[in-house]
């Protein structure tokens, strides 16, 4: 099984601070994973920015 987390770094606020835009992101979803059954196939909504914009997604292979 593999977790697949994809962001965009050219998307949303990401191209003006990254490191900061990504942490957040993974801060975020690290936590937020909890709440998820994660069997093969499971996806996730859309992951936001700091403004909301979409910049990926998840998924479990």
């Amino acid at each position: 099984m593999k977790f697949i987390l994809e962001v965009d770094l050219d998307a949303g606020v990401m191209a003006d601070d990254t490191l900061k835009e990504l942490g957040r992101i993974l801060r975020y979803w690290a936590g937020n994973l909890k709440y998820y059954d994660l069997p093969s196939g499971t996806a996730s909504e859309v992951i936001s920015d700091s403004t909301y914009a979409p910049v990926g997604t998840w998924r479990v292979e």
